[in-house]
């Protein structure tokens, strides 16, 4: 008997929900045939068969929160009896019997995992089996590539994902299969669980457990409030310079098929107000009292899904292009939304950008502190409002702003002449040309 653990799917995750099934007792598995879905705070992703066999017994239950480490299901491995005892009890013995599975990206569809160490494990009929990450064996799947085949460059030979790429180049493999880390992980939209009968009639209460992203949310939520003094500072800008900008620009870009949106135009904006005001875009290290000045600029941006909001990261903004800012700002709003995020284009952002404005929301609120950056940005929606000018009431676009800020690190006067910044780029976008890459 096989004991299928939860596997370390990703750095700083240490539980799922189980979300369905795809298997059912008694029933045989193919090697790295889809088992389980689950959801971690960051995505939804499949989990493969570890072996060929018959499933037999499913421990973990649909709706139910899975630890790291913690058996989801038990299989009968077919042929013999002795490589699977081994796998068995080196999982039992606290070695990781899922290695090719450990600190994937979230995103990726997880697959199997050799069961051995080295990259010349054995698998099935004692072929080789490589060593690889979940998301480089579908990519090999799809571009019809033996990833046994493929040698590896990554940590004790692990086939990585530019690997195969590699290979599929070196073997002339046709370029529309290399569909890389967008196509590494398909979307899975988990079904809503039907409500009882008694939940589902008039009056009453019901009842559903906090868990997935809604959780992982909630979770950051209390740790912003709990341990930042939060302190908020409030502007308004005058968008239509931005909005004639943006017009010019639009029709070219679309030339070359990019859809030219605001919120490119206000990464460019707030990492110029970053560089100029490198507070905002530092973290506090609490346990050694020191503030970490980031010489990179990693721009979290809001992103809407189903289950809440998810922080999407452009990487290097300042290195970037406008027209590159605006392919990566869509490809990871997509991405965002299908819940394909990996852990990296998840995490690790030194400022946040919530353009509250494509949420539906006219005002910019209070937005909370996302740990452990220093302040985040609200922009509302650019619309025409009334203003005063030369004492006469006109209608203007105006953009809404709103800066929350760690008061252990930033003044009221520090935020309202950053705020002031802000309004200024936006007032005259043009002065961007000033620093422009």
């Amino acid at each position: 008997m096989l004991e299928f653990k939860l596997p370390d799917v990703a750095e700083g995750i240490h539980e799922a929900e189980i979300l369905r099934w795809m298997v059912a007792p008694g029933e045989q598995v193919k090697l790295d045939q889809p088992m389980v879905e689950i959801q971690t705070d960051k995505s939804v992703a499949e989990i493969g068969a570890p072996v060929s066999g018959k499933v037999l017994e499913i421990l973990a239950q649909p709706g139910t929160i899975a630890r790291v480490g913690e058996v989801l299901v038990t299989l009968e491995p077919q042929g013999t009896q002795t490589a699977p005892k081994a796998a068995s009890a080196s999982a039992r013995g606290g070695e990781p019997a899922q290695a090719g599975l450990a600190a994937q990206p979230p995103g990726a569809s997880l697959g199997a995992a050799s069961s051995g160490g080295t990259a010349t494990a054995s698998g099935e009929g004692g072929k080789r089996r490589a060593l690889a990450a979940p998301a480089a064996r579908k990519m090999a799947f799809e571009m019809g590539i033996d990833i046994d085949q493929v040698s590896g460059t990554g940590p004790g030979g692990r086939v990585t994902m530019e690997d195969v790429r590699t290979f599929a180049a070196r073997a002339a493999t046709p370029a529309p299969a290399v569909v890389a880390t967008n196509g590494a992980t398909r979307a899975v939209v988990a079904a809503a669980p039907a409500l009882p009968a008694a939940l589902a009639e008039p009056g009453g209460e019901q009842r559903e457990p906090l868990v997935g992203l809604r959780r992982r949310i909630a979770e950051r939520m209390e740790l912003a409030w709990r341990t930042i003094p939060h302190a908020t500072a409030f502007g308004e800008a005058d968008g239509a310079a931005l909005m004639a900008l943006r017009e010019e620009l639009k029709p070219q870009a679309e030339k070359l098929g990019i859809h030219l949106t605001y919120l490119p135009l206000l990464v460019k904006i707030v990492v110029q107000a970053l560089k100029e005001f490198p507070i905002f875009n530092a973290s506090l290290d609490e346990e050694h009292r020191e503030i970490i000045y980031k010489r990179f600029y990693h721009i979290g941006l809001a992103t809407d899904t189903p289950d809440g909001l998810l922080i999407s990261v452009v990487r290097d903004a300042d290195r970037l292009t406008l027209l590159d800012l605006a392919r990566e700002v869509n490809r990871l709003v997509e991405a965002g939304r299908a819940r394909k995020l990996t852990l990296q284009e998840s995490s690790g952002s030194t400022f946040t950008l919530n353009n509250v404005g494509s949420f539906g929301g006219s005002g910019s609120g209070v937005p909370i502190i996302n740990p452990p950056e220093a302040a985040i940005l609200a922009v509302g929606a650019l619309r025409e409002r009334p203003v005063a000018r030369q004492g006469q009431i006109i209608a203007r676009p105006t953009l809404p702003l709103s800066l929350s800020f760690d008061h252990r690190l930033i003044d009221g006067a520090g935020s309202s002449a950053f705020l002031a910044r802000v309004q200024e780029l936006v007032e005259h976008p043009s002065l961007l040309l000033l620093n422009s890459y």
